[in-house]
């Protein structure tokens, strides 16, 4: 991986071929060995880290102007700190192959002809004849002392570079997920959101089950496009072969799962259920109950009496110490009524989505990627106002 980044892009060769510290960690561009004095005048040694944007698989261009510094203050001949840094004090998470650069703060200057970069070998040379020249004036130091670290460290979940979330800056938050194993419990309209939404989490592993076969109805209520060719074909198929090269870790088997299935589910650390029969669900909860796996499951019901549609969305979770407490209290059906012959499992792909992404999000929180103000553990969004209520324990 290396040696394709460098020899798909000529700024970055340019930066190795004249001897700077070049290495490629957690979707960024590391650049050890840059001296710089200290507030005594003593010769420090920092690191240059600044993100990569991949714009496919081999090549990659600028974020922005900006960078991020490992190292003090840098300061000038004159005992002062260096000018027209700008930024402040910060921090970036990388992985353990950096563990011996910690970013303390970003610094921030353009040039002021254009406002940005041509390149990264331009933008290097940039920061490093700021931050390292007073250093090279004093001490004769150089920063191109040609030591580069080969290793690239690999992505153990995606097989495409998770460039978001370096940008963003949320690495340590979707660290939580490393360990995570999902199972989805069928793939219907909200099951197949629930499925997309997953595979782009950096969860460990996705174990998804659907024994039903993908029909036109299908195409309407869940993501991607249609490719005719998969009507028919079983949906474990087909969500298999369209994520398949994205990530590692999934799995999708035409399988219906009940009580008996407790092999399925081994080792699995959350649950998402997704069925619409009563009866499908009852045997899937005694099956996750039994094996204190936490789990949302999700519902819909819809109706239309005098015209518009209306209705309400659910996720609700039962966690591993209290699930069985929570499935007593009736919020999922657990069987069908016979007198209800006639009953519409109406669904609507908008709300297929929806419903899914409160159940992602829910699952989030708890494992504290998002903030949960209320630790409600069941909500029910009305169509009709547009508006969550929840409940939460105690209430």
């Amino acid at each position: 991986m290396f040696q394709k980044l460098v020899s798909h892009n000529d700024d970055i060769r340019r930066l190795i071929e004249k001897g700077y510290a070049v290495a490629f960690d957690s979707n960024c561009l590391v650049v050890r060995d840059i001296p710089y004095l200290d507030n005594e005048r003593k010769l420090r040694t920092g690191a240059i880290v600044t993100k990569l944007v991949l714009t496919d698989l081999e090549h990659v261009t600028q974020d922005d102007h900006q960078i991020f510094f490992a190292g003090g203050v840098p300061y000038g001949l004159d005992g002062n700190p260096i000018p027209n840094l700008g930024g402040g004090p910060t921090q970036i998470p990388l992985s353990e192959a950096c563990a011996d650069v910690v970013v303390e703060r970003s610094f921030s200057n353009k040039p002021k002809a254009t406002g940005k970069f041509d390149n990264f070998f331009d933008k290097i040379e940039s920061y490093v004849n700021i931050i390292s020249g007073p250093a090279i004036e004093l001490y004769g130091a150089t920063p191109y002392t040609f030591r580069s670290v080969t290793s690239v460290v690999t992505d153990n979940i995606f097989k495409v570079h998770d460039t978001m979330t370096s940008r963003a800056e949320i690495s340590e938050l979707s660290a939580k997920f490393n360990q995570e194993v999902v199972a989805i419990i069928g793939l219907g309209g909200t099951g197949a959101y629930v499925l997309d939404f997953m595979v782009k989490t950096p969860v460990r592993e996705i174990r998804g089950f659907d024994r039903d076969a993908y029909h036109v109805h299908n195409t309407f209520r869940s993501p991607g496009k249609l490719d005719l060719v998969e009507l028919g074909k079983a949906k474990a198929d087909i969500y298999q072969a369209r994520y398949e090269d994205f990530r590692h870790g999934l799995t999708i088997t035409p399988k219906f799962i009940d009580a008996s299935c407790e092999q399925d589910v081994e080792g699995v650390t959350f649950a998402f259920v997704c069925v619409d029969k009563g009866s499908s669900r009852a045997g899937i909860f005694e099956l996750l109950l039994s094996k204190s796996i936490p789990f949302i499951d999700v519902g819909m019901g819809l109706n239309r009496k005098h015209g518009p549609l209306g209705g309400m969305l659910r996720t609700t979770y039962y966690s591993a110490e209290s699930g069985q407490k929570t499935r007593d209290m009736g919020l999922a059906e657990l069987s069908e009524d016979p007198e209800n012959l006639y009953r519409t499992n109406i669904q609507i792909g908008e709300l297929n989505a929806l419903n899914a992404c409160l159940a992602v999000i829910q699952y989030k929180q708890l494992r504290g990627f998002y903030i949960d103000g209320e630790a409600a553990f069941h909500h029910l969004f009305n169509i009709g106002d547009l508006k969550i209520t929840s409940l939460s324990d105690g209430e």
